[in-house]
């Protein structure tokens, strides 16, 4: 029986797709770039997105094409991206950020007529469908992350049409996995119960100013350090994972570690679990798109019945820098924020820019995630703050 097979069986009933289970997301991402992409391929990705997905683009030895995005979601605007990058591209990469959808329909379409595979990163977005239809079942493959909605500290899926492509796929992980250590199936069974007990105790804010001063907090700010000279020279070893570790391993040290019983026994029962968790999400979600720092695209959706189990809610907000520090004050720690946006964060010599960044800024630098299960929490909170909904200073149509 292949690695993680129970696990990898779970998911695919869920999604009616082949599933390779991986330690991570991220590495299951990495698998989909190297069995689809020759290196040196130009992929059209978000720059909204975390500097990690970057990074393991890069690691597959490929291109990243940055493409204008919606004012409102931050996922790839189709209509907005110049007809000459769509003919140089060789393959799309999706975010589907928070769980927001991108515009599958559209991206797909022109994935067929440009011969090109559709890459899906669906981290965020389990919970999420598209006309009646799951995200992870419109690209040649998707990548899962288990840490995102079941409160887990290791586990991801690979989902792809057929079973040959998966029986390939989960011959390339196995060569990319590392012996486990009883030290790290530990660590990653034991976090979430750590984190849950810090929540349950009200003890998010004295904890995380802790953590803050003693420096171990892998991220300074929103993103990672660049090195760039070292990431330079990284690129001579690309495509391949080992030069690229200082990066992809950040926030999650383990991500190609091969995880024993302890890690997956439990995740099995976790995901087994997983429609309860997407009910009460769906509930939070409505709760915020109902309040005035809500994303019009959330709002426009959510008054169509279209209300997704989202990652995070995606709020528009001024100040929002100082906002994210004064929440700690009311026990709320809000990560996942993209800012800058990937091409200004790395710049030209690492990507192509996008053609018109201004959108991708101005949503990074508004955008408040607000996890849905803390969604009465993070209401009580904004409004003892006084907080003001953010609008693009040009205003912009919503496209839904």
């Amino acid at each position: 029986m292949s690695y993680g097979t129970r696990l990898a069986t779970l998911m695919a009933r869920r999604l009616g797709r082949e599933c390779v289970y991986t330690p991570s997301a991220r590495l299951a991402l990495y698998l989909a770039l190297r069995r689809w992409c020759r290196p040196g391929a130009r992929v059209l990705m978000s720059p909204v997105n975390d500097d990690v997905i970057l990074f393991v683009v890069l690691a597959a030895g490929l291109r990243p094409v940055h493409a204008p995005v919606s004012v409102w979601d931050g996922n790839i605007d189709p209509a907005a991206v110049p007809e000459t990058t769509w003919r140089s591209v060789d393959a799309v990469l999706t975010t589907n950020l928070y769980g927001m959808p991108d515009r599958m329909t559209e991206l797909r379409r022109r994935c067929d007529e440009l011969g090109i595979p559709l890459f899906e990163d669906a981290a965020h977005a389990i919970g999420t469908h598209v006309d009646g239809r799951p995200i992870g079942t419109f690209g040649e493959a998707a990548a899962f992350s288990l840490s995102k909605h079941v409160a887990a500290r290791a586990g991801g899926f690979l989902a792809v049409e057929d079973a040959r492509t998966r029986r390939e796929l989960e011959l390339l992980r196995d060569d990319l996995l590392v012996p486990g250590r009883i030290g790290a199936d530990l660590s990653a069974t034991l976090r979430p119960l750590a984190r849950s007990a810090v929540r349950s105790l009200r003890l998010v804010r004295p904890v995380w100013r802790t953590m803050q001063r003693l420096g171990l907090l892998e991220r300074d700010g929103f993103r990672m350090p660049l090195h760039a000279p070292m990431l330079t020279a990284s690129a001579k070893a690309a495509p391949g994972l080992a030069a690229y570790e200082p990066w992809i391993r950040v926030d999650l040290h383990d991500y190609r570690t091969r995880h024993g019983a302890l890690v997956r026994g439990p995740l099995a029962l976790r995901l087994a679990r997983i429609d309860g968790d997407l009910t009460r999400r769906r509930a939070g979600v409505t709760l915020l798109s109902g309040t005035t720092w809500a994303s019009p695209a959330l709002r426009d959706r959510t008054a169509h019945d279209q209300i997704h189990a989202l990652f995070r809610v995606p709020l528009l907000v001024h100040d929002r820098d100082t906002l994210l520090d004064r929440l700690v004050s009311h026990g709320v720690v809000c990560g996942y924020v993209y800012d800058p946006p990937l091409d200004d964060y790395a710049g030209a010599e690492f990507v192509e820019p996008s053609p018109d960044p201004a959108a991708a800024r101005w949503f990074a630098a508004h955008v408040l995630p607000a996890d849905p299960l803390l969604a009465r929490t993070v209401t009580a909170a904004l409004t003892k703050e006084q907080t003001t909904a953010a609008h693009p200073p040009t205003g912009g149509a919503v496209d839904a």
